[in-house]
């Protein structure tokens, strides 16, 4: 029997699932648990965007917990799922499995080969002196054959082999100093009591599928395909059939509620084969029966919540796209922007920027959806909370701002 749900029901299990409805979280690892990852960014106009996903989580945390589970505890590691992200180390033998047949392009396999003597040279170093960072290693007497950058690399040789070791495992980061990783062995990064079991790929797959579902909460493949190891799912149909066969996942069929006055772009969106785990079903009957607990909150551009954005059009009916490499003047809403969500709503957006030199929140401008709120004491709140994660003495507001908040915010 095929469950159905109203994609407002939809939404507020995946929001549920996020952690980001009733009380906020009190642990950050368990946080990871339920979202799986934490995508890394090096942009920090407001914070780094793995910080801001927590807090969207957590409220006003202690980022020292952070480094602690990270770097003391071993709880956490950086390693490559919606992309390069923090994920947990008890998770180790998904993506050990990962690491061990990442799909390289012939001509990266061609240049590592070409390359052994920088290989060997880089993993002595590293054996030798480490944690050690990338600028420490010097490439004198190994005379690479020069790898040409296609832009999304610096195209410097060192750098180049430390991403196709750490992406097979060999090295791992061990710390940081700013946002400069600090490389090791992972076998002496790796704590003691990290899971070797060795998995087949048809068992990394089913584990990563269920753990990818469980944080979308209804998903289809595709959905689930881009979601926590992101693209790395060879046969998922079929294993997400034996699933099905084995009572553990259950296909879904969702309807479209449309809010008074509110057109879906893609009405065909939900159309397709949808899926749930068989353990979120008794949190569907929990939001049926009243449950529902909404909160509004600011979201990093890469958070887990809107990280698949034709996800977030079908869902959320909200298009979003990051404007960082948009020239200034062609930009629709500004260079860092941060979507609110308020309860199962993406209600507008807010362009900010934190001024570390004055202490200053600097929001530079403030954007409504069509049908939001009138009232945007809630929005207000949630910039508040932001300014005091990130110990702002004083809120900026610019001139950009919808005219139902303005009177709020002002």
């Amino acid at each position: 029997m095929t469950l159905s749900l109203t994609s407002t029901l939809a939404r507020r299990l995946f929001i549920t699932k996020q952690r980001l409805a009733g009380a906020k979280a009190t642990s950050i690892i368990d946080v990871v648990r339920d979202i799986n990852c934490l995508q890394i960014d090096p942009i920090s106009a407001v914070a780094r965007s793995h910080q801001l996903v927590l807090f969207s989580r957590l409220g006003n945390y202690d980022l020292d917990e952070l480094d602690k589970l990270m770097w003391d505890e071993r709880q956490l590691f950086e390693y490559w799922a919606h992309c390069a992200s923090i994920v947990l180390t008890e998770d180790y033998p998904i993506f050990q499995r990962l690491m061990s047949e990442y799909p390289w392009s012939g001509r990266t396999l061609a240049w590592t080969k070409e390359n052994d003597k920088l290989r060997r040279y880089v993993l002595a170093h590293i054996r030798k002196r480490g944690p050690v960072l990338s600028r420490e290693f010097e490439e004198a007497g190994t005379h690479p054959k020069a790898w040409v950058s296609t832009g999304w690399t610096s195209g410097r040789n060192i750098s180049r082999m430390i991403d196709i070791l750490w992406i097979d495992g060999k090295i791992m980061v061990a710390g940081r100093e700013g946002i400069q990783k600090q490389w090791d062995l992972s076998e002496r990064v790796l704590p003691e009591w990290t899971p070797r079991e060795k998995l087949s790929e048809r068992e990394a797959v089913r584990r990563a599928a269920q753990r990818s579902l469980r944080a979308l909460g209804v998903a289809t493949p595709t959905q689930i395909n881009f979601h926590f190891t992101r693209g790395r799912y060879p046969n998922l149909k079929q294993v997400l059939g034996e699933l099905e066969k084995e009572k553990i996942i259950s296909r879904v069929m969702l309807s479209r509620d449309v809010p008074a006055g509110r057109l879906y772009k893609n009405e065909s969106s939900f159309k397709g084969d949808w899926y749930i785990h068989n353990d979120d079903i008794p949190l569907i009957d929990s939001l049926q029966n009243g449950a529902w607990s909404p909160r509004t909150t600011l979201l990093s551009p890469f958070d887990n919540l809107i990280c698949d954005r034709k996800r977030t059009e079908s869902l959320f009916n909200f298009y979003y796209r990051i404007e960082i490499y948009v020239p200034e003047k062609k930009r629709q809403y500004g260079y860092y922007v941060l979507p609110i969500l308020h309860g199962d709503q993406l209600i507008g957006r807010v362009s900010p920027k934190m001024d570390r030199e004055q202490n200053k929140l600097m929001v530079e401008a403030v954007y409504a959806e069509p049908n939001a709120p009138k009232n945007g004491k809630a929005v207000r709140q949630a910039i508040e909370e932001l300014a005091e994660f990130l110990g702002a003495d004083e809120i900026v507001y610019g001139e950009k701002m919808p005219s139902v908040w303005k009177k709020d915010l002002k």
